[in-house]
C-alpha cells in the first residue's frame, strides 16, 4: 500500500475516541427551579390581620400597664395627703406664734364676715383674746377690724368674753382699730374696747338687726304651682318663702328682732358711756364715715395699728395672736365637707323630718 494515500478521518473525532485518555466533559447543569408562585389574596389578608391583632394586643397591654401605674400613683398621692393633713391638724392646730422676750402689742384680726366656722368666728377670736390677756409680755391688745358684720350670736359671745377678761386683767387695755369697715356685728365687738381708733374714711356703725328672705307666692300663682306644706305645730312653717305671709308670725319675728336690737344697744351704751352723742339716727341702722363717727362719739380718735402700738400702748413690736389656718387644715375641712355632703344627699333620699 502506498504511503501517499490520504488517511481516513476518525468518525468519532479526536476527543470522542474510546482510546482517548482525556476525561469526559461535565454534564450540563439543570435549569434553576421556577420561583414560588405568588401568595394568594386570601393569604395576604390573613397575614395583615395577624399583624393587626399583634399590634392591638401590644397596645392593650401598654395601656393596662399605664393605667395600673396611674392607679398606684394616685393611691400613693392620696395616702401622702392624708398623712400630711393628719400631721398638720394634730400638731399645728391652734398654735400661736411664740411671744418675744420683750414687751409687745398683741394683735387680733377680725376680717370678713363674722360667722360660725369662718375666720372671724367667736371660737377663733375668743381663743386669741385669752392668749393675749394671759401673756404678761403683751402690754396692750389691739383688735383690728375689717368686717361688714355678721352674726349677732357670734358677736355677743365675743362681747361677753371681753367683759370677763377685762375684769380678770384690769390693767391691760383693749383698743379697737377700724380700718376699711367696722359695721353691725363688728361694731358690736368694738364697742367693748377701752378706745376706738378709725380712719377718717372708715365705715362705722350700722347698729341694727335684720332678717331677710324672698317671697315666691306671686310667681307660683302665675306658673300654676301649688305649695303643699305639712307641719306639726301651727308655726313650724313660719316665714316659709313659698307661702303667703302670716301677719301674726311677721309680728312675732319683728318683736324678736327688736329684742336683739335692744341687746346690741345695751352693749354700745355700756361701752361708749358718756362719750356717745345720741340722736334719732344713732341706733337706726345707719352707718357713718370715720370723721362723723368721732363727732358722734361712736369712735374716739384717728389712728392705725402702728400708731396705737407706738404712741398709745408704748410697745412698738406687734405680735399677731390670730389663729393661722394652714393649707393642710383647709384641705382637711374641704375633705370633711365633701364627705358630709355625701351623707346629706344620702339622708335627703330618705326624706328626713325637720
Amino acid at each position: 500500500m502506498s504511503s501517499n494515500e490520504p488517511s481516513t478521518p476518525d468518525p468519532l473525532g479526536p476527543y470522542d475516541s474510546p482510546l482517548s485518555s482525556s476525561p469526559a466533559p461535565a454534564p450540563e447543569p439543570a435549569p434553576a427551579a421556577a420561583p414560588a408562585a405568588a401568595s394568594s389574596p386570601e393569604a395576604q389578608r390573613l397575614a395583615g390581620l395577624e399583624t393587626l391583632l399583634q399590634q392591638f394586643g401590644a397596645e392593650m397591654l401598654r395601656q393596662r400597664r399605664s393605667e395600673r401605674r396611674w392607679r398606684i400613683g394616685f393611691r400613693l398621692a392620696w395616702f401622702g395627703l392624708v398623712l400630711a393633713v393628719a400631721w398638720a391638724v394634730f400638731t399645728q392646730h391652734g398654735v400661736h406664734p411664740a411671744a418675744p422676750s420683750g414687751p409687745h402689742t398683741a394683735l387680733i384680726e377680725v376680717r370678713g364676715e363674722i360667722a360660725e366656722q369662718s375666720e372671724a368666728s367667736a371660737e377663733n377670736i375668743v381663743a386669741s383674746l385669752k392668749s393675749a390677756y394671759e401673756d404678761d409680755s403683751a402690754k396692750g391688745i389691739v383688735m383690728r377690724f375689717n368686717s361688714p358684720g355678721g352674726s349677732p350670736v357670734q358677736a355677743g359671745i365675743v362681747s361677753d368674753e371681753i367683759q370677763r377678761l377685762r375684769k380678770l386683767h384690769p390693767n391691760k387695755k383693749l383698743y379697737a382699730v377700724c380700718e376699711e369697715m367696722c359695721a353691725s356685728a363688728a361694731y358690736y365687738m368694738a364697742a367693748n374696747a377701752d378706745e376706738i381708733y378709725v380712719d377718717k374714711a372708715s365705715i362705722v356703725g350700722s347698729i341694727g338687726v335684720l332678717m331677710d328672705g324672698f317671697g315666691f307666692t306671686g310667681l307660683m300663682d302665675k306658673l300654676g304651682v301649688e305649695r303643699r306644706l305639712l307641719t306639726a305645730g301651727a308655726n313650724k312653717g313660719m316665714l316659709d318663702p313659698f307661702s303667703p305671709v302670716d301677719e301674726k308670725q311677721k309680728a312675732y319675728a319683728e318683736a324678736m328682732l327688736e329684742q336683739i336690737h335692744q341687746q346690741f344697744i345695751t352693749v354700745v351704751k355700756r361701752g361708749r358711756g358718756d362719750r356717745l352723742k345720741l340722736n334719732d339716727d344713732t341706733f337706726s341702722g345707719l352707718f357713718w364715715n370715720g370723721e362723723e363717727a368721732v363727732n358722734q362719739g361712736l369712735a374716739d380718735h384717728y389712728g392705725n395699728l402702728d400708731y396705737v402700738a407706738r404712741e398709745v400702748v408704748k410697745a412698738e413690736d406687734v405680735i399677731d395672736y390670730t389663729p393661722q389656718e394652714n393649707v393642710a387644715e383647709r384641705l382637711a375641712k374641704r375633705f370633711g365637707a365633701s364627705i358630709g355632703e355625701g351623707v346629706v344627699h344620702a339622708m335627703r333620699a330618705i326624706g328626713p323630718l325637720r
